[in-house]
């Protein structure tokens, strides 16, 4: 259980740092609008999330329990996983945000734009079926892992949306077009990482058939 919180939060700070534009749009409603309408921008995150989730989670089951499609699945969830990392990794950096009219500042839509922005980006959905299928490639988690995996993960991606529009402020000073590029480049090496271990994980499964 100790095993499965750590690489939940893991991931969950992966997927928190990635620079994209739900990234840019909480720190702008921060700006903009102050913490708290931003908390109800990442509760639209959360949300979103969690029906990826599901969705994800419960498809692969579907079909985790022919162990052709186990391999398949961990063959090309590792491949997108490599994939992301490297279009993380040779990303250009984005400009930061401007002021203007760009979230309203009413608390459901924000909480709308959060679902939204990150219900409508396909990245996010490659990210969930990856940890899908990483989540069932690992023998060593049992049923009760996995739910710690999954809420370790998504606490910790919801802890820091908080603490990214808290300190808005802060970053407006710092967050230089340098910085953004290390954290991509950080974020996009760990991304590969994760998906070489996703390829390891079904070559395994695959000897085991041989």
């Amino acid at each position: 259980m100790i095993w499965a919180t750590l690489e939940g939060m893991g991931m969950g700070l992966v997927l928190s740092f990635i620079i994209g534009p739900v990234f840019f749009a909480l720190i702008q409603n921060s700006l903009e609008n102050g913490f708290r309408h931003s908390v109800f921008m990442a509760l639209g995150i959360l949300l979103s999330d969690s029906i990826f989730v599901i969705i994800t989670y419960f498809g692969v089951s579907f079909l985790i329990g022919n162990i052709a499609f186990k391999i398949i699945l961990g063959y090309v969830g590792g491949m997108i996983l490599i994939g992301i990392g490297w279009a993380t990794l040779r990303k250009k950096v984005m400009k930061k945000p401007v002021s203007g009219n760009f979230l309203i500042a009413r608390k459901r839509k924000g909480f709308l734009k959060g679902l939204g922005l990150n219900g409508i980006n396909p990245f996010v959905l490659l990210f969930w079926i990856s940890v899908a299928g990483l989540v069932h490639l690992k023998s060593s988690f049992d049923a009760l892992d996995k739910v710690v995996f999954y809420l370790a993960l998504m606490i910790t991606v919801f802890s820091f949306d908080l603490f990214k529009a808290y300190m808005a402020q802060s970053l407006r000073h710092h967050l230089t077009s340098n910085l953004m590029l290390k954290m991509n480049r950080t974020v996009g090496i760990l991304l590969v990482f994760f998906g070489i271990r996703m390829l390891y994980f079904a070559f395994q499964q695959h000897q085991v058939i041989l």
